[in-house]
């Protein structure tokens, strides 16, 4: 018995394009056969309208009569070749696994989110006007996450690693941190990682310093930028840094006040900013108080964080609304871990009020020992996908920000806490096969 026919768009091959055509479409696999029939005549026809586009991913409109229809252009291989049975069925059976959409395209066995064209369309315009053309990813990783690894990791793995991520383009790799060996174990190397990358180029490499202390030795180790970090909870304060919210800006304001001295920069981190351990949720007005003395004792930059990952757009908004009533939006940063999946739409919501730059751990690395269960930091490489697709320059290369990714998690043995990077070696497997 023959299959109904499905009214869908479906796609036909032209030179290195797919193009979208409307008509039926047997909705079993072993029947799309007949399409491969698809005459040369067709495709030559076809084939004149396809030179005018450029390669890659972009929406182009037709006119029928007196409709509009808006087709997607994928590029599908560098060489120009004709329509085969095998690469029908390669393709349709890519769409029936969810791994041939309009989220991006297959080219040389890699996909990519890029957006072409931001300003294309009412849609786009009305709900990305805000997002700025470019932000700047601040890496967290070989610091924030790997500070918890209950196993000492060889300097040697560090200092690769973040070789790796400075490759990728990332501009910011935050390195280490000079905390008592006491309290963080895992990154007692701090100078010896300072040391090793002294000469690296390509990309700044703050460091955390909890104290003046902490700031010399730093200093000592031959940093440029430094880090403090401060909390908007009262019970977090006290169990992190074991002092109250007001002593440690005393402390921080010493640490500020020497760094000026020597011209270094000093970034401000914001602990709890919409939820709390002890405390449960925190009052924006709290966040917009540290936030505050941070940036009046001199911090260049202040990072907000979601320590333990409970933040929603919901709670994100009147925060972020009451710290941009007190300071210059393009002087903060968001840190969302993602313990509750939401990393990723508190972005968004973050970069349409205009917020710029972005924390993010590769592989999702991290967590926070105060929250049971808690996953680690937002993945970077989810925040690049997520970026590209929505047409935001970062100059990061995503396949070297996975081959970063996939470095650090054979070490550690586990495997990566990257939607996307999981994605796409399922992919490259995939295709492999076909």
């Amino acid at each position: 018995m023959l299959a109904a026919k499905l009214p869908v768009r479906t796609f036909a091959r032209c030179s290195t394009f797919l193009v979208h055509i409307d008509g039926p479409v047997m909705s079993h696999l072993d029947e799309s056969l007949a399409f491969a029939n698809f005459t040369s005549t067709g495709t030559n026809t076809l084939k004149k309208g396809a030179e005018h586009w450029c390669s890659g991913w972009r929406s182009s409109t037709f006119k029928r009569g007196n409709d509009e229809y808006t087709k997607d252009a994928f590029l599908w291989r560098r060489q120009t070749r004709n329509v085969s049975r095998g690469d029908i069925v390669k393709n349709q059976t890519l769409t029936r696994l969810g791994l041939n959409n309009n989220a991006g395209c297959f080219s040389s066995r890699h996909y990519s989110s890029h957006l072409k064209d931001k300003g294309t369309g009412e849609l786009v315009n009305k709900f990305l006007q805000n997002i700025p053309e470019f932000v700047k990813i601040v890496e967290v990783g070989p610091r924030d996450g790997l500070q918890n690894e209950k196993h000492i990791i060889p300097t040697a793995i560090k200092v690769e690693l973040i070789k790796l991520l400075v490759s990728s383009g990332l501009p910011v790799v935050e390195a280490t941190s000079f905390v008592s060996p006491k309290w963080v174990p895992q990154l007692a190397d701090g100078k010896d990682v300072m040391e090793a990358i002294r000469n690296l180029k390509g990309a700044r490499f703050p460091v955390l310093t909890p104290n003046l202390k902490g700031f010399e030795a730093a200093v000592s180790a031959g940093a440029k930028e430094v880090a403090i970090f401060a909390s908007a909870s009262e019970s977090f304060s006290k169990s992190n840094i074991n002092c109250s919210i007001e002593d440690s800006l005393i402390r921080y304001r010493g640490v500020v006040l020497a760094a000026k001295e020597l011209s270094i920069p000093v970034r401000g981190y914001i602990s709890c900013v919409v939820g709390c351990p002890v405390e449960g949720n925190v009052s924006p007005s709290q966040v917009a108080y540290v936030v505050r003395e941070l940036y009046d004792m001199g911090c260049s930059e202040i990072s907000l964080g979601d320590t333990i990952g409970v933040g929603t757009p919901g709670t994100v908004i009147p925060m972020l609304e009451a710290v941009t009533d007190v300071v210059p939006i393009d002087k903060l940063a968001v840190h969302f871990h993602d313990t509750y999946g939401q990393a990723l739409s508190n972005i968004l919501i973050s970069l349409q009020m205009g917020i710029a730059t972005v924390d993010s751990s590769i592989s999702g690395l991290g967590g926070c020992p105060y929250a049971k269960g808690a996953s680690g930091n937002v993945s970077t490489e989810d925040v690049v996908y997520m970026l590209n697709g929505l047409g935001v320059r970062t100059d990061v290369d995503l396949q070297k920000l996975i081959l970063a990714g996939e470095y650090i998690c054979k070490h550690l043995g586990r495997s990566s806490g990257s939607k996307t990077a999981v994605a796409l070696s399922k992919v490259s497997l995939l295709a492999s096969k076909l």
